[in-house]
């Protein structure tokens, strides 16, 4: 059975960049009938938090991408240190006792020589005496020992790639204060919890040449692989100094609709065009991790607000009653409001605008020049109720007496009744209006 997973620290909201590995995954997984995880990379106790926990549930919900099992990996670490035990055992597993300040200075030399920054083994050369000198002095991290072979695999999306070994540190899995590293702790998870498929970012293809052959060591089969590529800003610029504005809450607070979320992230980047879904079961039919490519995928948090506008032009009423009435819709307008209204806004909380519109009636702006006419054109107008002829017998009233027609007559008018320029038919608008427009007070 295929089995993905979604493996989030809880250090942080989930921003748009997060979102591309959770719903690739989530898509695999769905597409196959199978088994999506959500595991919570938590082995950090000063850094995760609870209120992330339950903050990237909230936005994966929010987005209808659901989960079949939940995992901690703070739950988890009695297996972390029996597998780690395993490694030792077989000689896969090291002391290293470098500090960051002395691995730097390494690193900083190789470079100085020209040669790769490639941990150097050192702490192998150590004696039984040595390294009981420094256990006294510090405590030790651990990393695996690589084979220094080629480590290849087939690429969902890269495709054949090929990474030397020997041009890789050995990387570290357990900190000198014991704390269990990601790139352990994941592979462990990975094998006991069947993983077959992981899609992650392209900056993760290094750390996946590593796993596999720490999955070797621990016996298992490694998973098919897919690096998807990192988003840019839209000029190309890096996107991670502007992902503390691109978290999914930001954008559910900037009325962002999901499915205009899960629409554009479900193709950006590949060869399919963005087309805007109605339904998840639609973006699971319709998505194809092969058509993605290698390239850095420019990302426009602005692409977001029109699919947003067209998700709520085509959206039921029945879908948004609830939030009408929030906004003191009554419930004999409700439908004629939504239906006037749904066409003419960029996100939900709109619609509370429009309402005061029509039950308080607009600040209407009329320019000098229209102050007159308007005031005449107001003098024709009878008091509510008015109905889907009102418009049209209003405004034949004032063309006959003013001579105005087209344009000179209609747009003062809205503008005046709406406190707009634009928006819903005005045949639409009247029945809706509550009192009658009084604009006289804020001419010019």
């Amino acid at each position: 059975m295929t089995t993905t997973r979604f493996a989030p620290s809880p250090t942080g909201y989930i921003h748009i960049g997060n979102l591309r590995a959770a719903l690739f995954n989530w898509l695999i997984a769905r597409k196959a009938g199978g088994t999506f995880i959500l595991r919570f990379d938590d082995t950090d106790p000063e850094r995760s938090k609870e209120i992330y926990v339950d903050a990237i549930r909230e936005d994966l919900e929010w987005l209808g991408l659901t989960w079949d099992r939940e995992e901690r990996q703070s739950l988890r670490l009695d297996r972390y240190a029996e597998e780690a035990k395993r490694l030792r055992d077989a000689g896969r597993l090291y002391e290293a006792f470098e500090t960051p300040t002395e691995l730097d200075l390494k690193r900083k030399k190789q470079l100085n020589m020209g040669k790769p920054p490639v941990y150097d083994r050192a702490a192998l050369a150590l004696s039984d005496d040595q390294r009981a000198k420094l256990r006294a002095e510090r405590e030790p991290h651990w990393r695996f020992l690589l084979d220094q072979t080629r480590i290849e695999w087939t690429d969902g999306i890269l495709g054949p790639v090929s990474i030397d070994a020997a041009s890789v540190s050995d990387p570290v899995l357990i900190r000198g204060d014991g704390q269990v590293l990601y790139t352990f702790a994941s592979v462990v998870d990975d094998v006991d919890m069947g993983v077959t498929d992981i899609v992650r970012g392209a900056d993760h293809v290094t750390n996946t040449a590593t796993q596999i052959q720490i999955i070797g060591a621990l016996g298992g089969t490694p998973p098919r692989f897919a690096h998807h590529s990192l988003l840019t800003g839209p000029q190309g610029e890096a996107l991670s100094k502007r992902l503390g504005t691109l978290s999914l809450r930001d954008l559910r607070a900037a009325g962002i609709e999901p499915m205009a979320i899960i629409s554009l992230m479900a193709r950006l980047g590949s060869s399919d065009p963005v087309e805007l879904r109605t339904s998840l079961d639609e973006v699971i039919d319709g998505f194809d991790l092969s058509h993605f490519g290698a390239a850095p995928t420019k990302f426009d948090a602005e692409d977001l607000r029109p699919l947003t506008a067209r998700i709520l032009s085509e959206t039921p009423h029945a879908a948004v009653a609830d939030h009408l009435r929030a906004a003191g819709v009554p419930a004999h307008l409700s439908e004629a409001f939504w239906h006037a209204v749904r066409a003419n806004i960029g996100r939900l909380s709109e619609v509370a605008d429009w309402w005061a519109v029509f039950a308080e009636g607009a600040a209407g702006t009329v320019d000098p020049e229209d102050g007159d006419f308007v005031a005449s054109a107001l003098a024709l107008l009878p008091e509510p109720p008015y109905d889907a002829t009102t418009w049209s017998a209003w405004t034949d009233a004032v063309k006959a007496a003013s001579g105005r027609k087209g344009r000179a007559l209609f747009a003062p008018l809205r503008r005046a009744v709406t406190g707009r320029t634009s928006g819903p038919e005005m045949a639409d608008v009247m029945p809706l209006l509550q009192k009658k427009p009084r604009v006289n007070q804020t001419l010019g």
